[in-house]
C-alpha cells in the first residue's frame, strides 16, 4: 500500500463509496500481515517507494506464492529474487502479467510503470561472466521505474572497450559496476566519473579468488572515493540502493 492508495481509500470511505468498516480492515492490514510462515510488510512501499520483494531462496513455491498473492492484493507491482521458473508458472496462476527473468533468476509484476529516476542508471560488467548478476541490478533498477543502460564485457583485460563505451555511461546518474576476478574495474570507472558507483564483486574467477572475496576486498580498498560496496553477487541490493539514489523527489 503506498500513499497514492492511502489518500485513495480515506476518499472512498469519505465519500461513501467503501464503508468505514471496509476501510477499517484494509487499514488493520498495516503495517503487516501475518500468514504465520511470513509477516508481508505492506508499509514498506510507504519506506521505499517500492513494495516487500520476494527472496525466493530457502521458500517454497507454495509459499512464495501466497507471499506474492497478498503483496499483489495492496500493491501493482511485485518482484521475486532468486527464485525459478516453475515458481513463475505458479505465479501465472493468478498474475497472468507476470515476467520471468532467466538470467537474473526473477520474476516481475508491474502493472504500474511510471518511471520515478531523475537520470539513468548504467550497469557495467567486467566481463560476460558478470552478467547474470548484473541483470539482478537491472531488472531490479527497471522495476523501481529508472530508465537502465546496459554496458557489458569492458573489463581492465581490454580497457579500450571501457574508453570505447564511454558516451553509454557518462551521463547516468548512478553507476553501478559489476565484477569477479580482482575486482579492479569500479576504481577505474570511478576515476572516469562524478556520480556514485556502486561496486558488486561477484564470485566469477580462478581458485584464489575465493569466490569473490579477493574482489570484495579489493573494491572495499578502492581509492576511487565515489566507490561503494555490496555483498558479493548482490546485484538486488546494488539496483535498489541505485534506485534509491536516482529517486526524483518531490
Amino acid at each position: 500500500m503506498n500513499r497514492e492508495r492511502i489518500k485513495q481509500l480515506l476518499e472512498d470511505a469519505r465519500a461513501g463509496r467503501i464503508s468505514i468498516d471496509e476501510a477499517t480492515e484494509q487499514f488493520a492490514r498495516l503495517p503487516y500481515e501475518d500468514l504465520e510462515f511470513a509477516r508481508v510488510d505492506h508499509h514498506r512501499a510507504l519506506r521505499h517507494g517500492f513494495p516487500e520483494v520476494i527472496l525466493g531462496q530457502g521458500k517454497t513455491v507454495e509459499q512464495i506464492a501466497h507471499i506474492a498473492e497478498r503483496i499483489l492484493a495492496y500493491h501493482a507491482n511485485l518482484l521475486v529474487s532468486r527464485t525459478t521458473e516453475e515458481v513463475f508458472n505458479r505465479i501465472r496462476e493468478f498474475a497472468p502479467d507476470a515476467e520471468f527473468h532467466g538470467e537474473a533468476r526473477m520474476i516481475s509484476v508491474l502493472r504500474d510503470r511510471t518511471e520515478r529516476g531523475e537520470g539513468v542508471i548504467a550497469v557495467i560488467t567486467a566481463g560476460t561472466s558478470d552478467i547474470p548478476v548484473a541483470e539482478e541490478a537491472a531488472v531490479t533498477a527497471t522495476a523501481m521505474g529508472n530508465r537502465v543502460a546496459r554496458v557489458f564485457d569492458v573489463g581492465v583485460a581490454g580497457i579500450h572497450r571501457l574508453f570505447g563505451a564511454r558516451d553509454e555511461f557518462e551521463s547516468a546518474r548512478v553507476i553501478i559496476v559489476v565484477a569477479g576476478m580482482e575486482g579492479a574495474l569500479p576504481s577505474v570507472v570511478g576515476g572516469l566519473v562524478s556520480v556514485p558507483v556502486i561496486a558488486v564483486p561477484t564470485s566469477i574467477g580462478y581458485g584464489a579468488s575465493f569466490n569473490g572475496l579477493a574482489a570484495l576486498l579489493g573494491m572495499l580498498n578502492s581509492c576511487a572515493s565515489n566507490v561503494a560496496v555490496v555483498n558479493i553477487d548482490n546485484g538486488f541490493g546494488a539496483g535498489y540502493v541505485a534506485s534509491l539514489i536516482n529517486r526524483r523527489r518531490g
